[in-house]
């Protein structure tokens, strides 16, 4: 059975897709603003090396597998697909057709070779060891790289749109200042900021707000770049970023946390610990701002081992939905006081970074290979359907150290609109 069968099969008739094959075979509408071309044997040998999303992941990154036309559309017409309807025992009849001599090359999955791209992390799991190298193997990939990618406010973490129009710095500030507005940060006032990434949420709130701030990393490379931005802009009397595990955080008493991205990496078993640590940090009746991808809901039991995005982007990373999240906080004594989904905006972020990363694309693979740069495009527009179609969200959740008698710094309706 040549390959164009078996994708018809797959794909169904009524698919928008085009599909060529290097053994001559095609299958879909041909002409279709969508074209799937499996360019060598050699990509078949890749996918049956892990059959699934690590496969196809593997034969798109050293390109055997291209795709042209819009990488967010194609994942939305493959979405519904038939193959994605099928039961198993129909699935893997179409996966016995894929050429004799590929199903035969079973040896394969012993013999390939991990790129360094990939990552299995070893050792227990959210050991503060294991963090370590997760965190290293995503974000140590290239300060140069993030630049491009990010733009100058080199903040990865969605963006907050006052309108549609709004660029992607103007977004990120807004996301920033919001922080600071639910915050109410103060002049003066100490800011715990855990997972800070490249500093932004730190001098934001030091430059506008007149606080003395504290960011904590496990990325080596975000903790220099931070800090030597940090010092650019004349700021190290009041703003310091580290590179340390937020779990050895010395200090105490801050009136304020920011958490931007970090909860995705922590586990849901450590929900509670997470929040135990940080409520042991700040004062009585402060507030918190935890900032994190979830999933819809908690439906089913999330898998990330064999999934593209915990093998070549986030190892170890673990979605719950925004429930769990409130629970382990709750559980800890935290007062949710609000909370505020921003899903279409980072569906807006991820498109944006996207498009940077198009614009400096012939850099970005100069800086970090083709492989990479494939990796990231794919992952990139992956991400941005997944906001798009409610398959993640982003939450915000306002909370405060209330104390035993009920007292929480906070307005009976809190304004956070700026001033």
């Amino acid at each position: 059975m040549k390959l164009g069968e078996i994708v018809d099969q797959a794909l169904g008739s009524d698919v928008p897709v085009e599909f060529v094959a290097f053994d001559g075979s095609k299958a879909g509408q041909i002409g279709a603003p969508i074209r799937l071309e499996v360019k060598s044997q050699r990509a078949i040998d890749l996918f049956m090396s892990h059959p699934g999303q690590i496969g196809l992941v593997r034969a798109y990154a050293e390109g055997e597998l291209e795709i042209y036309g819009d990488l967010v559309e194609t994942l939305s017409v493959l979405s519904n697909a038939r193959y994605t309807k099928m039961g198993l025992a129909d699935k893997l009849k179409l996966g016995a057709g894929l050429a004799p001599e590929a199903v035969k090359r079973v040896n394969l999955k012993r013999a390939f070779q991990l790129n360094a791209d990939e990552k299995i992390q070893r050792g227990r799991r959210h050991s503060k060891k294991r963090d370590a190298e997760a965190i290293s193997h995503h974000y140590d990939v290239s300060n140069t790289f993030y630049e491009m990618l990010l733009g100058p406010s080199m903040a990865y973490t969605c963006a907050a749109f006052p309108t549609e129009g709004a660029t992607l710095e103007q977004a990120q500030e807004e996301k920033f200042d919001l922080v600071c507005r639910k915050l109410d940060l103060q002049p003066g006032m100490k800011l715990l900021d855990v997972g800070c990434g490249w500093g932004g949420m730190v001098t934001h709130a030091v430059e506008n707000y007149g606080v003395e701030a504290i960011g904590v990393t496990l990325s080596e490379q975000q903790a220099g770049w931070a800090q030597q931005s940090i010092v650019d802009r004349g700021l190290t009397e009041k703003a310091e970023v580290r590179f340390l595990d937020y779990r050895d955080v010395p200090e105490g008493e801050f009136d304020a946390i920011s958490s931007i991205g970090l909860t995705e990496h922590i586990g849901e078993d450590n929900y509670r610990s997470y929040f135990d640590f940080l409520r042991s940090k700040i004062k009585p009746g402060a507030r918190m701002l935890n900032h994190s991808i979830t999933r819809p809901n908690d439906l089913g039991k999330a898998s990330y081992k064999n999934s593209f995005v915990n093998r070549y982007i986030f190892p170890d990373g673990e979605l719950t939905g925004p429930a769990k999240i409130v629970s382990g906080a709750t559980a800890a004594g935290w007062e949710m006081q609000h909370e505020e989904n921003l899903r279409r905006h980072y569906a807006l972020t991820l498109n944006a970074w996207s498009k940077n990363l198009a614009d400096n694309w012939h850099k970005a693979v100069e800086e970090v290979g083709e492989r990479k740069a494939r990796i990231w495009k794919l992952y990139l527009a992956a991400s941005e359907f997944g906001f798009i179609s409610n398959r993640i969200q982003l939450h915000q959740f306002l909370l405060t150290n209330t104390t035993s008698d009920g007292f929480a710094d906070i307005q009976m309706r809190p304004d956070f609109s700026k001033k």
